[in-house]
């Protein structure tokens, strides 16, 4: 097995892992995220996070914004459609320190999308439970169509970020409550959400309902919530193949939330861990480089 360092470098955080012979020996986090450098260079947080590891003995792999026009160096994104397994020929090296994972690209006149770090995510997810249609969900989450290793097209659906944006600097939130979780109040949400062509004209409901008293003002994060999860799952699976089940890549709670809204409108989905796809993907790379 593989010595080899793992760097998760995205905008407001950053991961590292010491692999020895395919163990982690060690697990470094920073909230140094390649918009939170706090004065400092690149250079310099890799140096301070990998303080004592074998920088120069063993592969560095790095993957996420560290790769964009904000991070470390710009690293070209790979066109669509394009085979994962040429991710680990494709990488950029900087400063004789560590390799950089190239992020992916759809340029078409009805789709324009990049992803970075998402890319490790799923060559690690398509060895652990090969699919043809996975979702990544979070503040932008990927819907990803997947052939063969190839990944065929992708869209980003900037979910996570709406409903933040909504309760905390719209109309919809404004003198509110704290927000407690309400699993009944998240059914509600993907009910409305699932059925609506489109739900702009939804989302003003969502502030007169609690105005009104139809709808508890502590419920309307999990409310609001359910309805742009279930639009949003209703949408990217209208032309998905019904037999076949999507693969989630995340964390529990937001795939439990994904797995609702999927069973809700009578599909099956299979959750796989983010960090355990990342993990995977990343050995992949570093296995390549070894050899």
């Amino acid at each position: 097995m593989t010595s080899y360092i793992a760097i998760d470098w995205g905008s407001t955080n950053l991961r590292a892992w010491h692999y020895q012979q395919g163990n982690c020996v060690d697990e470094r986090r920073s909230e140094a995220g390649v918009t939170r450098l706090g004065g400092r260079t690149p250079a310099e947080v890799f140096a301070s996070v990998t303080d004592g590891w074998p920088v120069n003995d063993v592969p560095v792999v790095m993957a996420g914004m560290v790769g964009s026009n904000a991070g470390w160096l710009t690293v070209p994104y790979l066109a669509c459609p394009v085979a994962l397994d040429q991710l680990s020929s494709r990488l950029t090296r900087v400063e004789d320190k560590a390799w950089i994972v190239p992020g992916l690209s759809v340029e078409r006149a009805d789709n324009y999308n990049v992803m970075r770090g998402e890319e490790t995510q799923l060559l690690g997810a398509f060895a652990l439970q090969p699919a043809m249609q996975y979702v990544m969900p979070g503040t932008h989450a990927k819907w990803v169509q997947v052939e063969q290793l190839r990944v065929q097209d992708f869209r980003t659906v900037m979910t996570g970020e709406l409903h933040h944006l909504l309760l905390k600097q719209s109309l919809i939130g404004a003198g509110l409550p704290e927000q407690e979780e309400n699993a009944a109040a998240f059914r509600e949400g993907l009910a409305v959400g699932s059925h609506d062509a489109s739900i702009l004209s939804r989302l003003f409901e969502v502030r007169a309902s609690h105005v009104l008293g139809a709808r508890d003002r502590r419920h309307i994060s999990d409310f609001l919530s359910g309805l742009l999860i279930g639009h949003e799952v209703a949408l990217m699976t209208e032309h998905a193949d019904r037999r076949q089940p999507i693969i989630i890549i995340a964390g529990n709670a937001l795939a439990q939330r994904y797995q609702q809204a999927l069973q809700f409108i009578g599909m099956d989905s299979v959750t796989l861990e983010g960090d355990r796809a990342f993990q995977h993907g990343i050995r992949s790379i570093a296995d390549d480089l070894a050899h």
